[in-house]
């Protein structure tokens, strides 16, 4: 197993486990965490002796959380762009990863945590489970909220999610075909079970369609971050104005 301050990375078999390990912070994002998560996506798509990548959260309260919001933000324009080219090579990481991906949701996923769940190929959690979008409710405006879940789930669910800042529960979840229900104790083994179901596809087959797949949703994907950009600069000026 290696282990850092953030992230834990084991394999149970050809399948790499990686688990977020800030179980205090209900394992929301800090920069330490994005970073390393980054490099062990490309470390396990490259890998030839993993077959699949499962990632979890440690603790029985949060998937994560999403951006830790003691963190230190960016406080003008130039640490704004560099704060979003960040998070730009956190979901592409993910999106570029050719084999299976899965989300073994151990609790709450929310903000960011639940745009990186739906960019998996599947999510498996609990009846404890609670996914969705309150950035808005802390003042945060999203440009990555409203794409992800207009893109898996449509228009009108992005438009409730992202301005009422609502959590979905697990039923609701799975009846919007977000997530896959087991008992609690089974979340792991049963992400493992379907990660090596997958990953038992022919892997040229697979690495091709689902880059075909991520080619449907490029062009507006990569629109994202300007606007995100845009936003980050706009909030700065806001608070700098005591708006």
């Amino acid at each position: 197993m290696t282990e850092t301050s953030s992230i834990a990375i084991h394999d149970e078999g050809p399948i790499r486990i990686v688990t977020f390990r800030r179980p205090a912070a209900m394992n929301a994002w800090d920069r330490a965490m994005r970073l390393t998560l980054v490099e062990a996506m490309a470390e396990a798509d490259a890998d030839p002796a993993v077959d699949a990548l499962v990632v979890t959260g440690e603790g029985e309260r949060a998937f994560g959380a999403g951006q830790d919001l003691r963190e230190a933000g960016p406080r003008d324009a130039a640490e704004a762009d560099a704060w979003v080219d960040e998070w730009d090579r956190l979901f592409s990481g993910l999106r570029a990863v050719g084999k299976p991906t899965i989300c073994a949701l151990n609790g709450v996923a929310a903000g960011s945590h639940f745009q990186f769940a739906l960019l998996a190929d599947a999510r498996i959690g609990h009846a404890g489970v609670r996914m969705g979008q309150p950035e808005i409710k802390s003042g945060v405006a999203s440009s990555m909220g409203p794409w992800a879940i207009a893109t898996f789930m449509g228009p009108l669910a992005a438009q409730d999610l992202a301005l009422s800042g609502r959590m979905m529960d697990a039923a609701e979840c799975e009846r919007r075909g977000l997530l896959r229900v087991v008992p609690r104790e089974e979340v792991l083994s049963a992400s493992i079970a379907l990660a090596t179901d997958l990953a038992a596809r022919p892997k040229l087959a697979f690495r091709l369609t689902k880059a075909r797949l991520r080619d449907l949703t490029e062009a507006s994907f990569r629109e994202v971050f300007p606007v995100w950009k845009r936003f980050m600069r706009e909030t700065i000026a806001a608070r700098e104005a005591g708006a």
